[in-house]
């Protein structure tokens, strides 16, 4: 029997995802007979961005509901609501799941998709006559989607098979590879995030929502921030900031959110969302909105993780902002008003106090139907700063450059400049606190947590000393362990190959 292919490159586009697709014989083609022409290799491309919005039967995007659940979830910033009944997220919530967990294995399965298509992409795109600063360009992408998707595996995982090749074509025994340490893992990010930066520099100007020099840079700089490089680090963020390549905050904090202004000057790069399509719609909005408001489609599924502080017994994240904080008022709401009846409906959790929900993924073009064109941010301006703020301190102390920096940010929120005279303690506190309130439900918070911190904390996990287990025990989620400084390798991933090892703890 003749063996047909089809390959994702052909049929995916997450930069243009209006494209109808008729399912005939003409859509299949062999291997051999692509990567020949320019639209070939733009289009092996657009396919390595997928695995970040693809809602494709039988998977979840990566920054979408899969991080949203198998990554928020298990921090002190949120919990599964009442909407969410799968009891694998509820598991991740209460840290009670499993290796087995269909989110852990999901996780890597997507990451490795995005990566095999790089390394296919890295393959054939450089036999292919075509524009040179094009070629660039796409190989620079491909370099650093490459580094982005193993950044997260290496920080979610430990150790993971370092894989440059194309997959595809080995047999099930050369595809049984052990674990490759995280330095060499990183290392190889490095090299892929400077080598892009370069390709980049060299390249034609891309469309919006495609990688580019800046994000190249501002990429490493938190990579460099991550295993504690403070040179490094400061070095990026700083070419970043004073560099010629726009970036700057939005005047109006609502602004980063709102679809009308996204790909802005503050957003270095972001997972391309449209609601209206089936292949990249949002699957977010309708978890983070109240049920049963008449007229928006609302399951809260997603929920603040309530504590008691105190006399409080539903204290949250909501309530560690300054009621001037701009920023409050533009993450969550505490009711909606019905587009049906008019009426406004909230939630009451005690006299003068109602439930915060998240309120930025909202799109008011969608309310009836719970969808959104508001992309997920990945790296934007804001984060830059907050990363040169935390490396030039832990490089050099509270310097005037390091206030410099978080204060813009505070500045744009509406709430006073940090105050000159903190100790280097106090100011990373500071930090560590305003990435909290300025990323909320942007999926950066699990990976502070697991982070090593610049001095001893409590809950010394196998990746260096993060806030992960004190964090979580302060909000009541007391499963928590050292184990969970790392996801378990996924079983079934372990099943298929002999010499992987699972992480310690999760035997």
């Amino acid at each position: 029997m003749k063996k047909i292919y089809i390959l994702p490159a052909i049929i995916i586009s997450v930069l243009s995802a209006c494209t109808t697709l008729e399912e005939t014989p003409e859509s299949f083609i062999s291997p051999d007979q692509f990567y020949k022409t320019s639209n070939d290799a733009v289009s092996a491309v657009n396919a390595i961005y997928y695995p970040l919005v693809d809602n494709k039967v039988g998977a979840q995007p990566i920054y979408n509901r899969l991080f949203d659940t198998g990554l928020d979830f298990m921090t002190d910033d949120l919990d599964a609501g009442p909407g969410s009944p799968n009891a694998e997220v509820r598991a991740l919530a209460k840290l009670t799941h499993a290796s087995t967990n269909l989110r852990i294995q999901q996780i890597w399965t997507e990451h490795y998709e995005g990566i095999n298509k790089a390394n296919i992409a890295l393959e054939k795109i450089p036999g292919i006559t075509m524009d040179e600063k094009l070629k660039n360009r796409l190989l620079g992408e491909s370099r650093f989607l490459r580094a982005f998707y193993y950044f997260n595996l290496v920080r979610l995982y430990g150790d993971v098979p370092l894989l440059l090749t194309d997959q595809t074509k080995l047999s099930i025994a050369q595809l049984q590879v052990p674990r490759t340490s995280k330095e060499q893992v990183y290392a190889q990010i490095i090299t892929d995030l400077v080598e892009a930066a370069s390709l980049f520099k060299n390249g034609s100007t891309g469309e919006a929502g495609r990688a580019t020099e800046g994000a190249a840079k501002s990429l490493l700089s938190k990579v460099y921030l991550t295993q504690r490089d403070w040179t490094n680090s400061v070095k990026l963020a700083e070419e970043v900031i004073n560099g010629s390549y726009g970036y700057a905050l939005l005047d109006n904090y609502a602004q980063v959110f709102l679809p009308a202004y996204k790909n802005g000057k503050e957003h270095i790069f972001s997972a391309q969302i449209k609601g209206s399509t089936i292949s990249t719609g949002h699957l977010v909005t309708s978890s983070d909105i109240e049920s049963g408001v008449p007229g928006l489609k609302g399951s809260y599924g997603n929920q603040l993780a309530f504590y008691t502080v105190g006399t409080d017994k539903y204290f949250s994240l909501y309530k560690l902002y300054n009621n001037k904080d701009k920023r409050k008022r533009v993450s969550f709401v505490t009711y909606y008003v019905s587009p049906t009846n008019g009426k406004k409906y909230a939630t009451i959790l005690a006299p003068g106090d109602s439930v915060p929900f998240i309120n930025k993924n909202w799109d008011p073009n969608y309310a009836a139907t719970g969808q959104s064109d508001a992309n997920a941010n990945i790296l934007r301006f804001a984060e830059v700063l907050l990363i040169h703020a935390e490396a030039e301190n832990e490089l050099n102390g509270p310097t005037v450059k390091a206030y410099t920096s978080i204060n813009k940010i505070r500045k744009r929120a509406g709430i006073n400049d940090l105050t000159p005279g903190l100790t280097q303690d106090q100011f990373r506190d500071s930090v560590y606190l305003e990435r909290r309130l300025e990323l909320v439900a942007e999926y950066h918070r699990y990976f502070d947590l697991i982070r090593e911190t610049g001095t001893e904390v409590t809950g010394v996990g196998p990746e260096g000393k993060g806030i992960l287990i004190k964090a979580l025990k302060a909000v009541g989620k007391t499963n928590v362990a050292a184990k969970h400084y790392l996801y378990a390798i996924p079983q079934g991933e372990i099943d298929r190959n002999p010499k992987l090892t699972q992480n310690p703890g999760w035997e």
